[in-house]
C-alpha cells in the first residue's frame, strides 16, 4: 500500500532508496531537506515490500502557464536490489489516479540523460518526450 511520509519517522525510512537515486544526499540532513520542501509544497509518498521501503516517488501538485494544473515527479526510485517487481509501476498508477483526482491534465519528471533504463520504464508508461531541459550551475561569491 503506497503512503505518503508524514512523521519525521516516514521520512527516514524512504532515506535508502532515495539515496539511490540521489548518492549525494546526507542521512543526518535528509528529514530537515525534505520538510523544507515540503514547506513548499513537495509531497513523498513510500511503497514498503514487507517491513522495507520498495519504492519512494517526491512529487508536487503545481500550476503553470504552459501545463495548467499538473503532477510533477521530483524523484522517483525503486531499490535496486528489489526492481523489476511492479513496484515503480504501482507507484506511477498511483501518481496517475492522485493526478486525476486532484484535477490536474499532466504529469511531468526530467530524467537524467543517462538514465536509459528509466527513460524505457517510462515510455511503457505512456509518457512522451516534449523537452529538453536546460540548467545553469550558479556560483556564489
Amino acid at each position: 500500500m503506497i503512503q505518503l511520509a508524514r512523521q519525521d519517522q516516514d521520512i527516514e525510512h524512504c532515506f535508502a532508496v532515495m539515496r539511490q537515486l540521489r548518492p549525494h544526499l546526507q542521512a543526518d540532513a535528509f528529514v530537515a531537506t525534505v520538510r523544507a520542501q515540503m514547506a513548499e509544497g513537495y509531497q513523498l509518498a513510500y511503497l514498503r515490500d514487507g517491513d522495507a521501503v520498495a519504492c519512494v516517488a517526491g512529487f508536487r501538485l503545481q500550476r503553470t502557464l504552459i501545463a495548467g494544473k499538473s503532477l510533477y515527479i521530483d524523484d522517483l526510485a525503486t531499490d535496486e536490489t528489489i526492481r523489476s517487481r511492479g513496484h515503480g509501476a504501482a507507484m506511477m498508477d498511483w501518481l496517475r489516479q492522485l493526478a486525476v483526482a486532484e484535477g490536474c491534465g499532466e504529469i511531468h519528471l526530467d530524467s537524467g540523460v543517462q538514465r536509459h533504463r528509466a527513460h524505457r520504464f517510462y515510455l511503457n508508461r505512456n509518457m512522451d518526450i516534449v523537452a529538453h531541459h536546460f540548467s545553469e550551475l550558479l556560483k556564489h561569491d
